[in-house]
C-alpha cells in the first residue's frame, strides 16, 4: 500500500462506485430468495473462471452440471472435477466467514486452502516448505524459511490498515500471490481472500474472469516492480461490473438489456455504444459475448456524454 495519501484507483471510477453502494444499501435487506440466487449464480460463476485461470478446461455449463447435478463429464480429468466442488465449497466458507466479518489471520487462510486443494495436494493447508520458482515472474518467490513472517506482516497490514477497502483487497491480493505461502493454489486462495476482505465490508463478490487472464497477470506482473495502480484498478473495475449486476435485481430502469435493445432508444448504433462500453464511459458489463447496460445507465451516459434527446 502507498504510504502517500494519493489514491491509486480513479476517482470517477471511485466516485460511480460509492454511489452503486449508497443504491445497493438502499435495497436491503434484500429478500433471502433474491439473495439465493445471486449466490448460486455468484458460486457458479467464481468457480468456473477462477479455476479456468488457472488451466482447468472445463466449460461454465459443465461446471455447472457438476456443482448442481453431481454428474462426471466425460473427457475430463478426476483433478478437473475435484478442483470444482473444492473452490464451490471454499467460496461457500468463504461467504460463512465473511458474514460473521471475520478477520483473515494464519487460520482462515490454510482452512480456505485445504478446501481448496482437498484431495489434490499433499501439504493441502500447509505453507509450503520448499522453495519454488514461478513461470513469468518478475523476481523469485521468497525463501520457504521467510514464509511465516512475511505472513505475518501482511495480515498486520490489512488488519491495521487505512486505505479504501478496494485498494487494501487488491494490495492483499498481490502480495499473497507475491509470497506464494503454498506450494499450488495461491491464486485461487487469493481470490478467495479477495473476495473474504470485500464482503466483510458489505461490497459484493467479484468475479475475475478467464478472458481477461492476459490483463490480470499483466496487473500483477506491474505490481511485481511497485506499481500497484492497475491491479487496484483492475479489481475496481470488477467491483464496479459485479454491483451492477446486484442492482439489476431490482429491475426497472437497473433491469440489464442487451446494448442491441438499448441502442434503439437512442441516437446511437450498437456498435457505438460497444464501443464506449470497452472505454468505459457507458457503464455495462459483458455476459458471455454480449454487452448488456441499463437504461439508467445509457440515460446517464447520454447527459454526460451525448444527446439528451432520446
Amino acid at each position: 500500500m502507498a504510504d502517500t495519501d494519493t489514491q491509486l484507483i480513479k476517482g470517477e471510477l471511485l466516485a460511480r462506485i460509492s454511489e452503486k453502494m449508497k443504491q445497493l444499501d438502499s435495497m436491503r435487506p434484500i429478500p433471502a430468495d433474491v439473495l439465493g440466487r445471486l449466490h448460486e449464480e455468484t458460486r457458479l460463476v467464481h468457480t468456473y473462471h477462477s479455476n479456468a485461470i488457472e488451466g482447468n478446461t472445463l466449460t461454465l455449463q459443465e461446471t455447472k452440471l457438476i456443482l448442481e447435478e453431481g454428474l462426471t463429464i466425460g473427457g475430463k480429468s478426476l483433478r478437473e472435477h475435484i478442483e470444482a466442488t473444492n473452490n464451490a465449497k471454499a467460496f461457500d466458507r468463504m461467504e460463512e466467514l465473511a458474514k460473521k466479518k471475520c478477520s483473515i489471520d494464519h487460520i482462515i487462510i490454510q482452512e480456505i486452502h485445504e478446501i481448496v486443494t482437498r484431495g489434490i495436494l499433499e501439504d493441502a493447508g500447509r505453507y509450503r516448505t520448499r522453495n519454488v520458482r514461478i513461470t513469468g515472474a518478475v523476481k523469485s518467490s521468497p525463501d520457504w524459511s521467510k514464509i511465516a513472517k512475511l505472513m505475518d506482516e501482511l495480515i498486520e497490514k490489512i488488519t491495521e490498515n487505512s486505505e479504501h477497502p478496494i485498494e487494501t483487497a487488491s494490495f492483499l491480493h498481490h502480495r499473497f500471490v507475491e509470497i506464494h505461502p503454498f506450494s499450488d493454489g495461491n491464486g485461487r486462495v487469493a481470490r478467495l481472500l479477495t473476495n473474504l476482505y470485500l464482503i466483510a465490508r458489505d461490497y459484493p463478490p467479484v468475479v475475475l474472469k478467464k478472458e481477461d487472464r492476459g490483463k490480470y497477470y499483466k496487473c500483477l506482473r506491474a505490481a511485481d516492480t511497485g506499481n500497484l495502480g492497475p491491479f487496484a484498478n483492475y479489481i475496481a473495475k470488477a467491483v464496479d461490473e459485479n454491483l451492477t449486476l446486484y442492482l439489476s435485481i431490482s429491475g426497472g430502469n437497473d433491469e440489464l438489456l442487451p446494448l442491441k435493445e438499448l441502442a434503439m432508444e437512442t441516437p446511437y448504433s450498437q456498435e457505438y455504444l460497444s464501443l464506449r462500453a470497452r472505454q468505459g464511459l457507458l457503464d455495462a458489463v459483458k455476459i458471455g459475448k454480449t454487452w448488456h447496460s441499463s437504461k439508467h445507465a445509457v440515460g446517464q451516459y447520454l447527459s454526460e456524454h451525448g444527446k439528451k434527446d432520446i
